[in-house]
């Protein structure tokens, strides 16, 4: 039987339309489906968020490109694209971006989505109007990195899904999210006018009700990544102990960032989750029924930033 406060959790994320998961049990297969592609192992501005900025990279001949199609820019062009989790994160992302790596920066986020609602060709039956779409976003915005964060929703919520559910149907999920990892990775590919943007998958934290669903899906961005060339950010592992990456944990150890800014750090623990209230989020103000930017400092917020804005800073290098 499930705790109780995870009970409520789900009940809450149901009426505000995020993107847990419901189901713990049962299903077609029980797990990634054997077809699997190999993977490799692997608020309001944060105003003190930003770590010192990072140096300028030495040239690259990923830079001299991005310099020959955009010669007035300095730093990279970011779209941020995801669910619940990139809704209260864009803020603070924007701010690392901007601050270490000279970014410039746009979010589109649209709580309780996966990925095929940011599919060109599904009308009607997605959260994501026409005019956000991936494709449509990269056409107009021509980013040299397109970020995706998707909890993988696994319920049912979003109707570009078909009803297709993890706790039901779980080798269907599975291939059924491969297939729409590809598309939308093709879509974004061929919507770059001016050269290919790099897609930049974000891996996830630990899930405490369905800890193998979470570990499928990062499984299938990796695989993604490395076939089509892309990015991965285990911004994921910035969120779980160090030596139990699925495990979930509702604080960790502060950081030497966190133990010198104490709006971070309580007792020598940083609160990763509101207490009790959702095991999903990091954002530590409560939910409200339209969803927004996190509004507080929230140390597992900048954590995921802070690993999203190192990983694109690295590949810049």
């Amino acid at each position: 039987m499930r705790n109780p406060w995870i009970v409520g959790v789900l009940a809450g994320v149901l009426l505000l339309g995020a993107c847990g998961d419901p189901g713990g049990g049962g299903g077609d297969g029980g797990g990634k489906p054997a077809a699997l592609p190999e993977a490799p192992s692997g608020a309001a501005r944060d105003g003190d968020s930003a770590s010192p900025r990072a140096s300028t990279p030495p040239p690259s001949a990923t830079n001299r490109q991005r310099a020959a199609r955009n010669p007035s820019a300095d730093g990279p062009k970011v779209l941020y694209l995801g669910d619940s989790l990139a809704m209260e994160n864009q803020k603070v992302l924007g701010a690392h971006l901007r601050d270490r790596l000279g970014a410039r920066y746009r979010s589109a986020p649209y709580s309780g989505t996966t990925l095929c609602d940011y599919l060109d060709g599904t009308g009607e039956d997605s959260l994501v109007p026409d005019k956000d779409k991936a494709a449509a976003l990269v056409r107009a915005e021509q980013p040299d990195y397109v970020v995706l964060q998707f909890w993988g929703n696994a319920w049912g919520y979003t109707p570009c899904m078909d009803g297709i559910t993890y706790d039901k149907q779980r080798a269907r999920y599975y291939d059924r999210y491969a297939a729409d990892a590809r598309r939308l990775a093709a879509q974004i590919h061929a919507a770059g006018v001016r050269g290919r943007p790099r897609i930049v998958w974000v891996l996830q934290g630990p899930d405490p009700i369905t800890p193998d669903r979470v570990r499928g899906v990062n499984d299938l961005y990796e695989a993604q990544a490395k076939t089509s060339g892309d990015l991965v950010a285990d911004a994921g592992r910035s969120v779980a102990p160090a030596s139990a990456r699925y495990t979930w944990v509702e604080t960790l150890p502060c950081t030497t960032y966190e133990r010198a800014h104490p709006a971070y750090c309580g007792s020598g623990r940083a609160a990763l989750h509101r207490s009790g209230d959702d095991y999903l989020h990091f954002c530590l103000a409560p939910t409200t029924a339209k969803s927004r930017p996190c509004p507080v400092r929230s140390p597992g917020i900048r954590r995921m930033a802070s690993a999203i804005a190192e990983r694109i800073g690295a590949d810049l290098r």
